[in-house]
């Protein structure tokens, strides 16, 4: 949230509360998991925006809790309102991890599945699968740049960490564009496997400065 801040002139202009501005980041809905195979936000449904208003839209993952063990935390873009999650994309991530036995320390450049090359598959946001046990979890941000733009490819940045079964704590960066001109409209998260057992996703819009 932006700090606002404001001098003896602008407050004593003030005649309501409702002048007083709300800084530059938005929150637009909040969606909480409970047993759930997906969670979607598509633009015009259920009080979501995912438009032109926002030049910047930003996703938080709070301590999504898979009910499978093991499995990665993922996400795909829509450019016909959720009918179809298949935005070719094409991807990078590298990876930071440490254990809680003191070992594992290391940062690396993950290939395979997690960097994807004109690929229409879901993008793994997580490291290592996410454990399933009470005290393990994937917690990060995504941000997603001018959706709404028919001229450019859209460029996202996500940032998370997550606690494997290993007990090991790892954080992934993940950068890439959904290679497509037309205007993403819908996004949707999921576990490769299983349901989002519990934990809450929060999109908010930001601003122009």
């Amino acid at each position: 949230m932006a700090l606002v801040k404001y001098n003896n002139n602008s407050i004593s202009a003030i005649t309501a509360a409702s002048g007083l501005s709300n800084g530059a980041m938005t929150l637009i809905k909040t969606v909480t998991a409970s047993s759930s195979s997906t969670i979607s936000f598509v633009d015009g449904t259920s009080d979501v925006v995912l438009d032109g208003t926002y030049p910047i839209y930003v996703f938080k993952f709070i301590n999504i809790h898979p009910a499978n063990n093991a499995v990665y935390f993922q996400f795909n873009m829509s450019i016909d309102a959720g009918s179809n999650y298949n935005v070719t994309k094409t991807t990078t991530t590298f990876y930071t991890e440490h254990g809680e036995g003191d070992g594992g320390g290391a940062v690396a450049y993950i290939a395979g599945v997690r960097d994807l090359a004109q690929s229409t598959s879901d993008q793994i946001l997580s490291t290592d699968g996410v454990g399933a046990d009470a005290d393990q979890a994937f917690s990060g941000t995504l941000n997603l740049f001018n959706p709404s733009s028919t001229t450019f490819v859209k460029h996202f940045i996500a940032n998370g960490n997550n606690a494997q079964p290993s007990d090991y704590t790892q954080e992934a960066f993940v950068a890439g564009y959904g290679n497509t001109t037309s205007a993403i409209d819908g996004v949707r998260f999921k576990m490769s496997s299983g349901n989002i057992d519990s934990g809450s996703i929060k999109l908010y819009g930001i601003k122009d400065s």
